[in-house]
């Protein structure tokens, strides 16, 4: 970290630098601190199709007001599931004028889109995203091992990463709705033990280890599934991971009193592998945090059996308070490792560089935090489209003051500017062939990012 002013022109970091001078507006940050605008890489804001559940005003609504300023939508979840042009151009027109924050998509990867992936990447997807395990859902299955496997060749030779929720078919008796809450929780997390996770992750490692493919474990949930990519990427597999702040802050303890508000797949675990999700991100295994906001309305969420209740947390507005108060209070862990985590990774691994941290030619995406003041979230201050989540009625600390995104005001002291309604799409970078690829990120781990992650002002 330093001081330093920073300088922004036509929503471009110009200069960052001690006493800088500009004809422009003039914010002072004494005794705040300025980081990157986060970047979200794993949202569902279920727009077109299933808007009642969210929709893109409202997601980005709650993602701005939490200091994010770019968001990654997955396939899964809208009507149609982004799996080809046709589904890529609906997301797009329901998302141009009405997304508050920057975005951009992920495809899908099931066996009935094969001959679209090469399509899909030329429209700029970030990724395809897969699941090893029925989905729920009969629009976007999920996917043999001879489709992966296809599928990566494919992707492999595209060179955009191949995202995979990492787990095996569930046991008989997820779905039980007999006995109590408690009795029903249990049930669901013991038909998805850590080991459907980590079965799946290591036969994900090895399929994307034969193809060249560039694999991302979206939501890891165990510290097996954690040792596995480490394991890994030592011997020269290009994999990644992410957690997300749902694995960081509860354990299995929090969904039986919370019930339905913390059910999500894979579900939250003990708090031995809570512990083991923080130390892998301590020592960079999991390089990245994203959300997996994926809400659905009360009729799906808290009006049926918790063993009938939708398997996803409502969380996009909580992602940087989680990782200010659990992260940086609670475990010591460093501004710039956050800023690492919450933006920089996520935009260089997808595709992204201009929204790859602070520094000279990047987008003005930025967040100005008080760290030591404190909040509760209320009910009435979540900006989803139904108030619904997991985090309501904590405190947290570190408080959001103001927010950019490309030198516009989103956020001013907790109130959305009616001037930030113009979130753009951006299309991820053609990619660096995979062996480039590999070197430039050997090279990257070697090198200290501090000083261009956050500042004081």
């Amino acid at each position: 970290m330093e001081l330093a002013d920073l300088q922004v022109e036509d929503g471009i970091i110009a200069a960052i630098g001690p006493e800088l001078t500009g004809a422009g507006e003039e914010i002072d940050g004494e005794g705040q601190h300025l980081l990157p605008g986060v970047f979200d890489c794993h949202v569902h804001f279920n727009d077109p199709g299933r808007a009642h559940w969210e929709g893109w005003p409202t997601g980005s609504a709650a993602a701005a007001m939490g200091g994010t300023t770019t968001v990654l939508d997955m396939p899964f979840n809208s009507l149609p599931p982004t799996v080809d042009r046709a589904s890529f151009e609906a997301k797009l027109a329901a998302a141009r004028g009405r997304s508050l924050v920057d975005f951009g998509l992920f495809g899908g990867l099931h066996g009935g889109n094969l001959a679209h992936l090469e399509e899909l990447s030329d429209l700029g997807v970030a990724g395809f995203k897969a699941f090893m395990c029925d989905t729920g859902l009969d629009e976007f299955p999920g996917v043999t091992e001879d489709e992966l496997y296809n599928g990566m060749l494919t992707c492999a030779r595209l060179g955009r990463p191949v995202l995979v929720h990492a787990e095996t078919h569930p046991g008989p008796h997820e779905n039980t709705i007999d006995g109590t809450l408690t009795e029903q929780v249990r049930g669901y997390l013991g038909a998805r033990p850590a080991s459907t996770e980590t079965k799946a992750v290591r036969r994900a490692i090895e399929m994307a280890e034969a193809t060249g493919a560039r694999l991302h474990v979206v939501h890891l949930s165990t510290g097996e599934g954690a040792a596995l990519v480490a394991e890994a990427r030592r011997r020269g597999v290009d994999v990644s991971a992410e957690t997300c702040p749902h694995y960081l802050t509860f354990t299995a303890e929090d969904v039986e009193r919370l019930g339905a508000l913390a059910k999500c797949a894979p579900p939250i675990r003990d708090q031995d592998n809570r512990e083991a999700l923080w130390s892998a991100v301590t020592e960079g295994i999991i390089t990245m945090v994203g959300s997996d906001h994926s809400p659905a309305g009360p009729a799906e969420k808290l009006e049926v059996p918790f063993a009938e209740s939708w398997g996803g947390i409502a969380g996009c507005q909580s992602l940087l308070p989680v990782m200010l108060t659990e992260g940086m209070h609670g475990r010591d862990l460093s501004l710039p490792t956050i800023a690492r985590l919450l933006a920089s990774a996520p935009a260089e691994r997808f595709g992204f560089p201009a929204k790859a941290g602070l520094r000279v030619g990047a987008d003005a995406d930025l967040v100005l935090v008080r760290l030591s003041d404190k909040f509760e979230l209320s009910v009435e201050a979540l900006q989803y489209q139904h108030q619904i989540s997991p985090y309501t009625g904590r405190t947290f600390t570190g408080k959001i003051a103001r927010s950019w995104r490309r030198g516009t005001p989103l956020v001013v002291e907790g109130h959305l500017m009616p001037t930030a309604s113009d979130g753009k799409f951006h299309a991820a970078s053609t990619p660096t062939p995979p062996a480039q690829q590999r070197c430039k990120e050997v090279t990257a781990e070697t090198t200290s990012r501090g000083d261009d992650s956050t500042a004081d002002t």
